[in-house]
């Protein structure tokens, strides 16, 4: 078994160590939640206060004139890189459910000849509520299947328009092959939509080697943008100026300041701006990017799985037969998260929660905790998992308190 030395080894060795002091902690927290909400980093504080006090406070109105209606091609091109993107293909703006809305209405009205989506069972509810929503607004009478993912082949038919998964899965960590269902997908006649919410800064992603025609995802979990941080869009160049906006506004408007009452999109994924950018949300996004500069996917990717290895280890050592892996233990099905099984799942985060150790549950039964590698020690996770023995030693979690749900989980 894997020694708390032996950690403290592990993290001497570490090339991204030195990027943990970037962000703003507690050390007496053990924060294995960034996969829902990533810290604060120190860049991303000062970007805010530079446009607060120097920016804003200083230039007023006249600051949407120095480079604030850039903003979101901008953050764009700084975020493509991280998904395998050219430049000019991504755009960050809104949230990720209404960026996902764009991009169904936009793919549906691509395949007017065919009338199923897609999507999966599993996925997060507010991607199914969204796709839902678009397809009734679609026009034209739409299907939306909700697929056990492993029977995508056999319902894969002529009739699908699209088709919209999460790379990887929010509730097990499960991560799915890109490239294979998009050619899949393809193959079949539908554009394919991917929910990069759970990847991004996580995962090494390649959209172009992909071949993927749309994509979106969130600015506020391993890319450390903030709570409710503006999300980013994906467009590959070979569909922009085809694919429309459904939601148009005037800063996706060829010449917004001329106010013309008809609608002309402006060339390349900036049509698919709709709003004013929100400034405040772009500058602690722009600062929490800077981290990027120091590490690299593979870097990240390969203390992910490091990080991520010991803690499954660790839990089957010590904790035999209490919990359920349900994270796949190959590492090519594996995000940067691990799901443990518990039918006291609530109770036990919640303990957990009490001895400072900040993970999160998942209904019905899920224990969820997100592995950070830019920020998190491998002595974090032997440290979280000593609290973890310790909670269920002593059945902490089967205290009256945590019998009734707190309204956040």
């Amino acid at each position: 078994m894997t020694s708390r030395e032996e950690c403290r080894a592990l993290d001497a060795s570490d090339e991204l160590a030195p990027i943990r002091s970037d962000f703003i902690l507690d050390d007496a927290v053990l924060y294995l939640d960034g996969n829902s909400l990533g810290p604060v980093s120190k860049a991303a504080r000062s970007r805010v206060h530079e446009l607060i006090d120097t920016q804003w406070a200083q230039e007023l109105v006249r600051g949407w004139g120095n480079g604030w209606m850039q903003g979101p091609t901008r953050l764009g091109n700084r975020l493509a890189p991280l998904i395998g993107a050219r430049q000019g293909e991504v755009v960050v703006a809104d949230t990720l459910t209404i960026l996902l809305a764009k991009l169904i209405g936009g793919a549906l009205d691509q395949r007017r000849d065919r009338h199923v989506v897609l999507t999966d069972v599993a996925n997060f509810h507010s991607d199914i509520y969204i796709v839902r929503a678009m397809a009734a607004r679609a026009g034209r009478p739409i299907t939306v299947k909700a697929i056990e993912r492993s029977t995508l082949d056999q319902v894969l038919g002529d009739d699908v328009a699209l088709v919209m998964l999460t790379h990887v899965d929010f509730r097990t960590g499960e991560m799915l092959d890109m490239k294979a269902i998009t050619q899949k997908v393809h193959d079949a006649g539908a554009l394919m939509l991917w929910d990069l919410a759970h990847s991004t800064g996580a995962v090494p992603l390649d959209v172009t080697d992909a071949d993927v025609d749309f994509a979106a995802g969130c600015g506020y979990k391993y890319l450390n943008g903030g709570p409710g941080a503006p999300a980013f869009l994906y467009v590959r160049t070979s569909w922009q100026g085809i694919v429309e906006n459904p939601l148009p506004g005037w800063l996706g408007h060829a010449r917004p300041f001329d106010f013309e009452l008809g609608y002309e999109p402006a060339p390349g994924v900036q049509a698919f701006v709709t709003s004013s950018p929100s400034m405040l949300g772009l500058a602690a996004l722009d600062g929490a990017l800077d981290v990027w500069d120091r590490a690299t996917m593979d870097q990240v990717r390969a203390k992910s799985l490091a990080m991520t290895d010991l803690f499954i280890a660790l839990v089957q050592e010590r904790l035999a037969g209490l919990f359920e892996v349900v994270t796949p233990l190959e590492h090519h099905r594996r995000g940067s998260q691990v799901a443990l099984r518990h039918d006291q799942a609530y109770g036990i985060i919640q303990a957990l929660i009490e001895r400072n150790v900040i993970g999160d549950f998942r209904a019905p039964d899920i224990c969820r905790f997100g592995f950070t590698p830019l920020y998190l020690r491998f002595v974090d996770v032997y440290d979280a998992i000593e609290q973890l023995v310790s909670v269920m030693e002593s059945e902490a979690y089967r205290d009256e308190r945590f019998v009734v749900r707190k309204a956040v989980t």
